[in-house]
């Protein structure tokens, strides 16, 4: 038995529920976008409110004091800047280096299979189990200490993950065509991804390399494991120095108690950004430079 044709009214209001469905949806979605928004934007008018009026030469250029008024971010910021220096040094190529493998050269088997699942595990794992994994490996097992090197050692551990799932995603965005018709003109395999894939997969590549940066300047737990202080009375000088980085100077002014050392800690907060905005801007700038090349 034949069902009997739907009625004008009937696909009026089928129309009508998918209009509705579709609204609250995006009603939702601009919701929570809004939402966080607005606490970002809050959290960055108190920290800016409490600490641009302390953020002057006089604190960049000093060291840590028992005096609020004394108080300066020198060896932190040195410290930070070494740090993150060291770390896209060593994460960037291993990174890159390992997703144009496993994405270009790698063979679909259980073994890249078990590879893929555990880098995608390790994006996971809590930063505090990497400071105890480089306690283990860099400070005691190949006695660096408690220095730049073994932290960069540690973050790059830690932000590897990230780097290598971005990177894979950018190298998986480029058309199969542009890799057939480079090979097609006489080009090798990796003629191939190092003169075409990889220069147009390169904005997505930044992109995970600006979010491994942002991770691994904020990082704080990690570092005190493996045994950073909290604070340095000089400028470290060497990858073998000892050192200590913003987020742990800010940790350690938030816990003591006077409302002067919660100014530094907000000043501090402020730099923080500042550093990781620079950062980021180098990035960015690269990502757009490749991004208009490949437009061309």
């Amino acid at each position: 038995m034949n069902a009997p044709p739907p009625t004008l009214i009937g696909e009026i209001t089928a129309k009508l529920g998918k209009k509705w469905s579709s609204w609250l949806f995006a009603g939702l979605a601009i919701s929570a976008t809004g939402f966080g928004v607005l606490c970002l934007a809050v959290l960055l008018f108190v920290v800016a409110r409490d600490g641009l009026g302390g953020l002057d030469w006089n604190f960049i250029t000093s060291f840590p004091s028992r005096k609020p008024e004394d108080a300066g971010i020198l060896a932190a910021l040195m410290g930070t800047l070494w740090v993150m220096g060291l770390t896209c040094l060593f994460f960037v190529p291993v990174g890159v280096g390992a997703a144009i493998y496993l994405e270009e050269f790698a063979r679909r088997n259980w073994f890249t299979k078990l590879i893929e699942t555990n880098i995608s595990t390790l994006a996971g794992v809590p930063s505090v189990v990497y400071g105890l994994l480089g306690l283990a490996v860099f400070v005691f097992g190949m006695n660096l200490g408690s220095s730049i090197v073994a932290a960069a050692a540690t973050l790059t551990l830690l932000v590897l993950p990230i780097t290598i799932v971005a990177s894979r995603e950018g190298l998986r965005s480029v058309p199969p065509s542009m890799r057939e018709a480079a090979m097609a003109l006489g080009a090798t395999k990796w003629q191939a991804v190092w003169h075409q894939v990889l220069p147009a997969g390169m904005p997505a590549v930044l992109t995970g390399i600006i979010l491994a940066l942002g991770r691994a300047i904020g990082e704080t737990a990690p570092l005190i494991a493996m045994g950073a202080f909290t604070s340095v009375f000089f400028v470290p000088t060497s990858p073998t120095d000892t050192f200590t980085v913003l987020p742990i100077q800010i940790f350690s002014w938030v816990a003591r108690p006077l409302p002067g050392f919660q100014e530094n800690a907000a000043s501090g907060i402020v730099a923080l950004l500042i550093v990781l905005l620079l950062l980021n801007s180098v990035a960015v700038a690269l990502r757009y430079m490749y991004a208009r090349r490949r437009s061309w």
